[in-house]
């Protein structure tokens, strides 16, 4: 896989500098315009400003990227026909010179293919409610089991079937690792039962967990759940009731597939007023923050 490289992520791999892999689906289908560009840049900052170097994954006119310029960022926001990329998608928008917004599957097989050790995400996708009928579960899981890939995140986005996300997640052997807490994250708010199965409280605890897990040789990701703060959450029961509402909608409308993820998103941004957006964005720059923490205790465990 030829991975082109922005100059700034060339030469931190070259110097051992940390580095924190993004995705852009949230650029091309997460968000609408300008609000999806401001973001992206903004957490781009925010990685730069405590000392690490952003990655954001894409594919521009077929060519697979790791680092885009802000003005790529822009056109990847502004475009109207960007294709949704996980794995079954790269050789199809590679071959036919599309444009790629990765999701975290697709991020992560770029990634690591790149040597870029460490991803961060707002959620995890996973097997989606009613998916004994539907069979829809998120390719993310998969890749998570055979993908050597520290992935931080919020949790398995709330629209999903947790209960079923965690017993997959447990076949395909993926760690789950809950930084300074034991409860299970649920995006913008918080499971009322679930647990993680490791607790750790400082950054550097995982970075050594990291380390352990690598020199094992296990191929599979590490999943790190950092909760979204309790002055942002939402509470539970809002978030379930948004979600009940926003999946009879969907089903009235006929979504299905690989749209009902961004189409339920903005439905419940929609009926909880905006509340969940601005949410998703602070538990995002919360994920960044320990991404970073991590990642440069990794690089001075290297070095």
């Amino acid at each position: 896989m030829t991975i082109k490289l922005s100059k700034e992520v060339e030469n931190a791999l070259a110097n051992g500098k940390p580095i924190i892999a993004l995705e852009s689906t949230i650029i091309s289908h997460g968000m609408p315009y300008p609000d999806n560009v401001k973001t992206a840049l903004m957490v781009e900052k925010f990685i730069r400003e405590r000392g690490a170097v952003p990655a954001t994954i894409a594919v521009i006119a077929g060519e697979i990227r790791a680092g885009l310029t802000a003005d790529e960022i822009d056109e990847l926001g502004k475009k109207k026909d960007v294709v949704k990329v996980s794995r079954r998608d790269l050789a199809y928008v590679v071959s036919q010179k599309r444009w790629g917004g990765t999701t975290v599957a697709a991020t992560m097989i770029i990634a690591k293919r790149a040597g870029i050790k460490v991803f961060v995400t707002g959620g995890i996708g996973g097997v989606h409610r009613g998916a004994s009928d539907t069979f829809d579960i998120s390719a993310d899981l998969d890749e998570l089991g055979k993908t050597n890939i520290a992935v931080v995140s919020a949790g398995p986005k709330a629209i999903l079937d947790l209960n079923k996300t965690l017993e997959y997640l447990e076949t395909k052997g993926v760690p789950i690792i809950g930084y300074q807490t034991t409860k299970m994250p649920l995006f913008y708010t918080m499971s009322e039962s679930e647990e993680v199965l490791y607790r750790f409280e400082e950054a550097s605890d995982i970075a050594t967990y990291i380390k352990a897990h690598n020199q094992l040789n296990l191929e599979n990701g590490v999943l790190i759940f950092n909760a979204i703060s309790a002055e942002d959450a939402l509470p539970y029961t809002e978030v379930e009731n948004a979600i009940d509402q926003a999946i009879r909608e969907m089903k009235r409308a006929g979504i299905s597939g690989k749209e009902e993820t961004p189409y339920l998103l903005s439905k419940v941004a929609e009926i909880t007023k905006g509340r969940s957006l601005k949410a998703n964005i602070s538990l995002l720059l919360s994920n960044v923050a320990l991404g970073v923490e991590i990642a440069k205790a990794l690089t001075n465990n290297e070095n």
